[in-house]
């Protein structure tokens, strides 16, 4: 088996490549190629990749290569992992919209917008390629903003499923305050992409108790504290909303934060830097604790159980993933990509039925899908017009005034990656 991690070069792969080498019953693959234009950083991370590999005794060779389509021809699975314009984009995607008084961060907000009109051309011209060497190959997306990009590839006709590390984030925390087997612990997880709650959380499976109520009267405080949000939220909401859902429940309290304290780019670039230090040291031989910090908690875990069930490998029943609607959330498009639990296997994700949810909930998720929908337009074919008409949809930004100058924020900060600009 073969597996292209494109943005192989990321400070974070050694996660993924860990993942590999602890799972490799799961997923036995036997050449893994990382592709990265940063040739540095490449060979620190392959080399890492490598000692990690023959320290836990996986035989699979690891190659590095900043040729796409050289590193994706005759893959079984080709893993997405990118950020066009690197952090430095980042520390702009969350710097100037709270110079308008609005959200600034890299996935949601104008800050997502930007991260999409600059990713979805980058992702879909890999995608290409991909497809002319290789048809058959499942695409992983597991690049932000994932909703977006994923419908991207889907609407090409690309075989995509997206894949987030929120959902299988709050079933490990969840079977820890619960004392069971993260196995054990079912989630009814529903949404968007960085848009979802978790309705019910069940012992066994989708048939098993929901002891949701249970966890949020015995661990309610613990919860809420993850959450970075009042415990008050949670009671009243009876249901665990992503750590996002923060941007829109707690808008104006979130800018004032983020206007006095350093960004999250500024945190995770200074941790790159000391990463790639540690990844050029020859005796290190295992990801390092500072990874943990730097994001993509159980990525790993959630990558190889989605790559085993599209290659016929086994692979977990049930698994949350992003991939189209068709009707299982009524009121979206059938086009829509949703964020939900689904069996997946060999012909891709079928998500499971959901029940009639709360308009406090189906109603955002409508509202960002609208959202969605012209954000991926503008990303498509560009223009001032369409990016305007993104940001006023959202509801982030959602005045006029607002998505006027963000507007021309967004272009200023973007020109070198828009075509159209």
């Amino acid at each position: 088996m073969k597996l292209a991690v494109v943005g192989g070069g990321s400070t974070y792969t050694p996660e993924l490549i860990d993942g590999f080498a602890r799972l490799r019953d799961a997923l036995p693959i036997e050449e893994l190629v990382l592709v990265d234009p940063a040739a540095d950083r490449l060979e620190l991370v392959g080399g890492l990749a490598r000692r990690i590999f023959a320290k836990q005794g996986h035989p699979g060779r690891v190659v590095t290569t900043s040729d796409v389509d050289a590193g994706v021809a005759d893959a079984d699975a080709v893993l997405l992992q990118l950020r066009v314009g690197g952090q430095a984009a980042r520390q702009q995607d969350e710097t100037w919209p709270l110079e308008c008084g609005c959200v600034g961060q890299e996935t949601t907000g104008a800050g997502g917008l930007a991260k999409a009109l600059r990713t979805v051309p980058v992702v879909l011209d890999i995608a290409e390629r991909v497809r002319r060497t290789n048809p058959d190959a499942w695409i992983i997306d597991f690049t932000n903003p994932v909703g977006i990009v994923t419908r991207a590839l889907l609407q090409a006709g690309h075989k995509a499923v997206g894949l987030c590390n929120v959902a299988i984030g709050f079933q490990r925390k969840f079977a820890k305050l619960l004392d069971v087997a993260p196995g054990e612990v079912h989630l009814d997880h529903v949404g968007l992409n960085h848009l979802t709650w978790e309705t019910g959380v069940r012992l066994g499976g989708p048939g098993g108790a929901d002891v949701l109520p249970r966890l949020l009267e015995r661990h309610g405080d613990a919860v809420a504290e993850d959450l970075h949000m009042p415990r008050e939220i949670v009671d009243r909401l009876g249901v665990v909303p992503s750590y996002y859902l923060r941007y829109y429940y707690q808008h104006d309290a979130v800018v004032d934060e983020l206007r006095t304290k350093p960004s999250r780019a500024a945190e995770v670039a200074a941790m790159e830097r000391e990463l790639l230090e540690m990844y050029g040291d020859p005796a290190l031989d295992e990801k390092p604790e500072l990874l943990a910090r730097r994001g993509g908690a159980f990525y790993s875990e959630a990558a190889v159980d989605l790559a085993a069930s599209l290659l016929g490998n086994g692979g977990s029943p049930y698994q949350v993933v992003n991939t189209v609607n068709n009707g299982t959330l009524p009121f979206l498009p059938d086009d829509a990509v949703i964020e939900v639990q689904a069996t997946v296997d060999g012909s891709g994700a079928k998500p499971l039925s959901v029940p009639a949810l709360d308009p406090l909930f189906s109603g955002l998720i409508a509202h960002v899908t609208a959202y969605e929908d012209l954000a991926l337009e503008a990303a498509l074919h560009g223009g001032r017009d369409r990016v305007f008409k993104a940001l006023l949809a959202h509801p982030l930004v959602g005045q006029y005034a607002h998505a006027e100058a963000l507007t021309e924020r967004l272009i200023a900060h973007n020109r070198e990656h828009l075509a159209w600009a």
